[in-house]
């Protein structure tokens, strides 16, 4: 059965659009027909992606809307609806049409006899391996409302902590930009205002003045060019790190360096352990559980690693001494992996280090911008104090001459 999208004017003249099951678009005709409403445009919904799409441009779910429908299919499922019906009921609801198509779109593909899983795979840029993965697993072991509702819980803490991060930048991002512009406005179009008006004394400025009139006036003549080579940098920074060498290179390098080393193997930790324990609390082997948690890390070195994990492991090495061996995971995380290994809780206590992990880059966070944010008000007004110390003293010279 396909999926139609049609347009269309109710009995009022009203224009109406909206989504279709049909046999062939000669039926989805007759029904809007026998519906009183007439037909403008009609086209089959695509029951995949594109071959070669853009992710920017592919058919794709939020992360926030994809836990709630996920967390809705589990309740559906548990109440002992099919997964068809599950899917019809969940799409009718839906707000967002893109949404609505996708769901419409693996109903179709479901209705045609093929399993949840396999119908997801036609939206990579929706589903993820690690969610293809863990509904197949689920389907496999007959407990697919369970695997669901942890899928959901997972995507959930995902978006959370994303979240927390994005807010606790928001400030400090918002409080530098604008104190740039205040800088450069002050630079570009105040200084030299005032400035003129010395410059017509013929007296000998103080070197602070002098200094501060230079760069305004390097600024003025320069300011357009520093903008373009700032952009063409920026511009060439993000086409090397698209190449595999040098990004492998970067991300060595941020796992060096203090600050940024913390951060990138926190988070990049927290991911891998909180995504090998779904997987392999839902059944997902090992090996596979790996290879597709790598798939979820940002750091390319870490990806590494663990692909080299995964070949030790299928050596025979235990996991957590094949996590040791890379260096690049915490004490913490390798003793509650080696833990989990001992007692066989090894999912339970990926979620301890995972929670574990997170709890330490929310602290470490809340404590850099705590830092951060005094000390970037305190260097701004100290330029601030300096600009109105280089105005202000050939204003005082004035005077005592005057006297």
């Amino acid at each position: 059965m396909a999926v139609f999208e049609y347009q269309a004017l109710n009995n009022k003249g009203k224009s109406v659009k909206g989504t279709l099951e049909s046999d062939t678009i000669k039926t989805a005709r007759q029904q809007l027909k026998a519906n009183d409403l007439t037909l403008l445009d009609i086209q089959e919904v695509h029951k995949k992606e594109r071959s070669g799409q853009s992710p920017l441009l592919a058919q794709n779910i939020g992360m926030r809307a994809l836990a709630h429908i996920t967390r809705q299919l589990a309740a559906l499922l548990k109440s002992g609806l099919a997964i068809d019906e599950a899917l019809g009921i969940i799409a009718r609801q839906l707000e967002s049409a893109r949404s609505r198509r996708i769901l419409l779109a693996i109903r179709s593909r479901v209705l045609e006899g093929q399993s949840l899983a396999v119908a997801c795979q036609a939206f990579p840029s929706t589903f993820p391996p690690l969610y293809r993965a863990t509904i197949e697993a689920g389907e496999s072991s007959g407990k697919l409302d369970q695997v669901l509702e942890k899928l959901a819980d997972y995507l959930s803490d995902k978006g959370q902590l994303h979240r927390k991060l994005q807010m606790a930048m928001i400030y400090p991002v918002l409080l530098s930009s604008v104190s740039i512009l205040v800088v450069i406005g002050l630079l570009a179009y105040v200084v030299p205002e005032i400035t003129g008006v010395f410059d017509k004394m013929g007296h000998e400025l103080p070197a602070i003045t002098q200094a501060l009139i230079t760069c305004s006036d390097f600024l003025q003549s320069n300011g357009l060019l520093l903008l373009i080579i700032a952009v063409a940098l920026s511009v060439a920074a993000k086409l090397v790190l698209r190449r595999e060498r040098p990004r492998m290179l970067f991300h060595r390098w941020l796992l060096t360096m203090p600050i940024t080393a913390r951060f990138s193997k926190g988070l990049n930790t927290a991911r891998f352990t909180r995504t090998l324990a779904i997987l392999t609390n839902s059944g997902v082997e090992l090996l596979e559980a790996l290879k597709i948690s790598s798939q979820v890390l940002s750091n390319n070195a870490m990806q590494q690693a663990v692909a080299h994990t995964a070949i030790r492991v299928r050596e025979g090495q235990s996991l957590n001494k094949a996590l040791e061996a890379s260096g690049f995971f915490p004490p913490v995380t390798i003793h509650l992996v080696a833990s989990g290994e001992a007692s066989g809780q090894l999912p339970r206590m990926l979620e301890s280090a995972a929670d574990d992990q997170e709890r330490d880059i929310q602290a470490l966070t809340e404590l850099t911008m705590g830092l951060f944010e005094p000390a970037l008000i305190l260097f701004m007004g100290l330029v601030v104090l300096t600009i109105v110390l280089a105005i202000l003293l050939p204003i005082f010279e004035m005077n005592q001459l005057i006297r």
